[in-house]
């Protein structure tokens, strides 16, 4: 066993298993003792998550952000070196070319209208807020292209402002795996998620649950042997329980 599948073990030993109904979904998902060992078997596995985006500030991070829509992180993080050596400030990115932009963002995809995008965020952010990226909701939501998800994602890992929780598609998927939601769409699952997370975990909350999604709560296969919330977890689909 991976040594990732043994810690995962050794942690979910000590959980209790929740109850199950007849149709074998949990017994009072919400209950405030299994959202807090989901909260500590999240923390126990990955105690240092980040953001997965590469920024040195926090319009770097916004950019990045746009840039991530339908594309990995990874090659997002191929794409910014190049694209803040040539433009570096939002001064520099609102006064350059659209093909330009495009031609720079091609290969995360949709580059077109992202490249419209982060032109429109720095036009917004040099003349409306002096460069500066703001630290409010109300102010971010009025920026091109950013919805949300980015701002989330800006508030809580650049300022460390928790407004929100970032719903990308791991955390949607694995919230409705975990029954924290029965929604599908990202603002009504945030919404949900906002209820039953203390807010003093929502940042760590949304990167753990990235991490979980990316190494072992995959899609098409789940590693429930390695799982840290295997032992809370009645997925109908699990590869492997212990309950």
């Amino acid at each position: 066993m991976s040594p990732v599948g043994v810690k995962a073990r050794a942690i979910a030993a000590s959980e209790p298993v929740f109850a199950q109904t007849k149709d074998g979904r949990t017994k009072k998902p919400l209950a405030a003792e299994r959202i807090a060992a989901i909260l500590d078997g999240l923390k126990k596995a990955y105690p240092k998550a980040v953001c997965a985006l590469n920024h040195r500030s926090a319009w770097e991070l916004m950019v990045a952000t746009i840039l991530s829509a339908q594309c990995t992180d990874v090659r997002v993080n191929l794409v910014t070196p190049t694209l803040f050596k040539a433009f570096p400030t939002p001064k520099a990115m609102a006064a350059a070319s659209l093909p330009e932009l495009e031609e720079l963002v091609r290969t995360t995809g949709f580059f077109r209208n992202k490249a419209k995008s982060i032109q429109g965020a720095a036009r917004m952010v040099e003349s409306e807020f002096g460069g500066k990226v703001p630290e409010t909701m109300e102010e971010l939501l009025r920026i091109p292209g950013v919805a949300r998800k980015t701002t989330n994602v800006v508030l809580g890992s650049w300022f460390g402002i928790a407004v929100g929780v970032v719903v990308d598609t791991h955390v949607l998927r694995l919230s409705r795996r975990l029954e924290l939601t029965k929604e599908t769409a990202p603002e009504k699952v945030e919404r949900d998620l906002m209820k039953v997370i203390p807010q003093a975990s929502w940042i760590d909350f949304s990167h753990e649950m990235i991490y979980l999604g990316r190494q072992i709560c995959v899609a098409r296969k789940p590693r429930c042997a390695d799982c840290t919330l295997e032992r809370v977890c009645n997925a109908a689909d699990k590869t492997w329980s212990s309950h």
